[in-house]
């Protein structure tokens, strides 16, 4: 059989949402489905990542990229000033008035690329990743032109969103409003739907699908540590990796930090880091106990994980809908095994998992004391020399090994075709 995988994110675009679809097109051709991926011919609002390996067994077809540039709108407006000022604003009001989202210029471009495309090379199943929404649009549209069949792969909600600001503007809102509307599309339109996680699973299912609903979530690329090794320091090493946006907030563990009193620890933040927070962290006095290292490739991403002291995972209450968040970030620290402090909703699905694997402590994410107290522990066992490494056992590596979860999902690309 064959199947087109339509991605916004993928190589040369680096940053997270990149290795889902990366490792779908990886891996299918291996379970016998011959696979091809309809992405843009450059990364766009993601940042670049040279370093990654494209799939040697699937096609990889491009279609020109138009959409926003990189970079996050709020930093782009403090660099500029007077006229630069006015125009940066003209041009962002232009992107924040695209819906469903600011990505739906390129889907419209890709549109009949895919079409031909499914009807040139036979294709049997389109499989849509979002974000962003728009691409479902896409999805919809070739089922509704073509004989193929429509799988819907929802990374994040689409009809609510966990870092959504409490005080949304009618823009913002109207936006959130017409994700719902393609979340109602994809439900009634998909001959079936995969979701990250059983919150958006079941978000789904309230919608009365047509088709079956199935969670297939993130999984350990074990393989992608091979040769990376962990190394003694005079310092407490903690690294963080991933973008902060939304409700996602570093400003309680900083407190944390600055309230424990230890000068050996360092935290180093691998992505980017908003301005609000930096000042924040220069008013604590943290000085050199945090290292801001911005947007790194994968590959130095994945060193700097294996070799920390400990591992920093940081998911917001949200109004109890982080409960239902398990980012693909935290198969990747579960992969470096290394320990995990997981500053997360302590009901909610990530801190099962931590505490499942036993790879780490569990502290309420708004919580500065259990944070700070979390910390001295850590601190303690390490200068003790007794904070070891967390090796997975091999019943939870065969579990959440990415093949294995690709392999959940040929299985139901083959039940659609």
């Amino acid at each position: 059989m064959k199947v087109l995988l339509v991605t916004r994110h993928f190589p040369p675009g680096g940053g997270g949402g990149v290795q889902r679809p990366l490792k779908f097109a990886t891996h299918l051709p291996a379970l016998g489905i011959e696979t091809h991926v309809l992405a843009p011919d450059v990364p766009g609002s993601a940042p670049e990542d040279d370093e990654l390996e494209l799939p040697t067994q699937a096609w990889i077809h491009r279609v020109r990229y138009v959409g926003p540039r990189a970079g996050r709108p709020s930093e782009r407006l403090l660099a500029t000033q007077g006229l630069a000022r006015v125009g940066t604003q003209a041009a962002l009001l232009g992107r924040r008035l695209l819906v469903p989202d600011e990505n739906v210029p390129w889907s419209t471009v890709a549109l009949p690329f895919a079409i031909r495309l499914v009807r040139r090379e036979g294709i049997d199943v389109v499989l849509t990743t979002s974000p962003p929404p728009s691409l479902h649009l896409l999805g919809a549209a070739v089922k509704r032109t073509t004989r193929a069949a429509w799988v819907a792969d929802l990374r994040d909600p689409l009809t609510s969103h966990p870092h959504r600001r409490g005080y949304e503007s009618q823009l913002a809102r109207l936006k959130e409003k017409t994700a719902g509307g393609v979340g109602r599309l994809v439900a009634s339109r998909a001959d079936a739907i995969v979701a990250v996680s059983d919150a958006i699973a079941d978000e789904m299912r309230a919608l009365e699908p047509k088709g079956k609903v199935v969670t297939i979530a993130n999984g350990c690329d074990f393989d992608d540590f091979a040769g990376l090794e962990h190394h003694a320091s005079e310092r407490l090493r903690i690294t963080h990796a991933g973008h902060f946006h939304g409700k996602r907030d570093p400003k309680p563990f900083l407190r944390a930090l600055a309230d424990s009193g230890l000068d050996d620890v360092v935290v180093r933040f691998a992505g980017d880091f908003r301005s609000a927070d930096r000042e924040y962290a220069e008013e604590l006095g943290l000085g050199d106990r945090i290292e801001l290292l911005g947007d790194l490739s994968r590959r130095r991403s994945l060193e700097l994980q294996r070799d920390s002291e400990a591992l920093l995972l940081l998911i917001p209450e949200s109004g109890g809908r982080g409960r239902g968040v398990i980012t693909g970030k935290i198969y990747e620290y579960l992969a470096a095994e290394r320990p995990i402090l997981a500053a997360v909703p302590p009901d909610g699905a990530a801190a099962k998992l931590v505490r499942d694997t036993g790879a780490g402590v569990v502290v309420p994410s708004d919580d500065v004391d259990a944070q700070r107290d979390a910390l001295l522990d850590l601190h303690r066992r390490w200068r003790a020399g007794s904070l070891n490494g967390t090796p997975l056992s091999a019943e939870w590596r065969q579990r959440l090994s990415r093949g294995r979860r690709v392999e959940e999902l040929a299985d139901l690309l083959r039940s659609v075709a």
